[in-house]
């Protein structure tokens, strides 16, 4: 069993090794002229049939479309991959590819997340440009398009952010958190600037693999205050995120049990019950947070979400306990690509979220990882955040 959990530790590590290859934005800027030619460009590997906001979504707003939001966030991270190549590169405003994938979608950058130790951009905040949008007589913003969107990239093997990229990757692997790096304190700040700026319910958070693996942790730790923040996770790595949390959800689980032998019970007590306490009850339980998961079965960072053994296990559990205990009912929303036997590089790749020919398959709670991280959230309930200002 040791054995097992080794090799495949190492072979989660030797994958992180190429995600620079996966982030669709390697080797930006090599031998290439100029920023028309250039692959990466918006226009080149951008999504061929995503339009720009318009008039129109005063009425019906493309942003209530799920696969138009999954596309536009993608492109945010994209942007994010860029922006630090972009730096390193020394491209200048004239030339530089980043602003090319937020620019048509009417969003401005406002702040980029930079590691301290080696001057890398890790992260970005981008808000709905307002000017932009009255310039095409856009005069307010689409419903459900957020005012503020943290996007975060994951690893690039390229220049000086290499070794700190690798020192997270290995941190995640080997300790199961991310709590102790500069840019969880980083991003969790941010995110949670915002979030007081706004209010929770405008604001989005989105990461691609070791991104999404800082993107779940910061809106978990909101979440525990009570601050609950839309999540849209690409190729979260699940190896070990699947045991992160499971010290704490074994104790939220014992504490469920203790509290549930302190309950008065019998039908007598039952009866008693009125309609209007069991209102009050409901009123009284604490908001969901549910964040949205987009793994590729054949991508082995993230496909545990989708392994039907663990599914299998913690509907088994749940059936031992007559249906009733440690159950987190839509815990997330779980998007399934599966196009059969593809290269690991392939599947992990960001740009596969904003293909045309993409066919997601939605699974709700069907996951024993997602249940075993989430669950802990839901044992004692935090404050409630202030709406912001619609």
């Amino acid at each position: 069993m040791a054995k097992r959990k080794a090799e495949e530790m190492t072979s989660a590590a030797a994958a992180v090794v190429v995600e620079e290859n996966v982030g669709g934005a390697t080797g930006v800027g090599v031998g290439v002229g100029s920023v028309e030619a250039h692959p990466y460009a918006f226009h080149v590997s951008g999504p061929r049939n995503v339009s720009s906001p318009n008039w129109r979504d005063l009425i019906n707003s493309s942003w209530k479309d799920g696969n138009y939001k999954r596309t536009v966030l993608a492109c945010f991270i994209q942007a994010v991959y860029l922006l630090e190549l972009d730096r390193q590169e020394n491209k200048t405003e004239e030339n530089a590819l980043a602003p090319k994938w937020w620019l048509p979608f009417k969003y401005k950058l406002v702040q980029t997340l930079i590691d301290e130790r080696d001057g890398s951009i890790f992260g970005a905040i981008l808000e709905w440009d307002r000017s932009a949008a009255l310039a095409e007589f856009i005069l307010l913003r689409p419903s459900g398009a957020p005012k503020a969107v943290l996007a975060l990239r994951g690893t690039l093997l390229k220049g000086p952010t290499i070794r700190r990229d690798l020192e997270d990757d290995f941190r995640f692997l080997a300790w199961e958190s991310l709590k102790g790096s500069v840019r969880f304190k980083g991003a969790l700040d941010a995110l949670k600037s915002v979030t007081d700026k706004y209010g929770s319910g405008n604001v989005c958070v989105a990461g691609h693999s070791l991104g999404a693996g800082f993107a779940l942790q910061v809106g978990k730790a909101l979440a525990k205050q009570g601050i609950y923040v839309e999540a849209h996770l690409f190729n979260p790595p699940s190896v070990s995120l699947a045991m992160s949390l499971r010290n704490i959800g074994e104790k939220a689980g014992i504490f469920w049990k203790r509290f549930k032998s302190m309950l008065p019970s019998g039908a007598e007590i039952q009866a008693i019950a009125t309609e209007e306490q069991q209102s009050i009850a409901s009123s009284a339980a604490p908001k969901q947070w549910a964040p949205n998961l987009y793994v590729n079965n054949s991508d082995y960072i993230c496909c545990h979400y989708t392994d039907p053994a663990a599914a299998t296990a913690a509907a088994a559990k749940d059936d031992s306990n007559g249906g009733k205990e440690n159950v987190v009912p839509d815990a997330a929303k779980l998007f399934v690509l599966s196009k059969g036997n593809q290269k690991f590089l392939e599947a992990h790749r960001l740009e596969q979220w904003w293909a045309d020919d993409l066919e997601l398959q939605t699974i709700i709670n069907s996951s024993k990882l997602i249940t075993r991280q989430l669950k802990s959230l839901y044992s004692i309930p935090g404050p409630q955040q202030t709406p912001g200002n619609q």
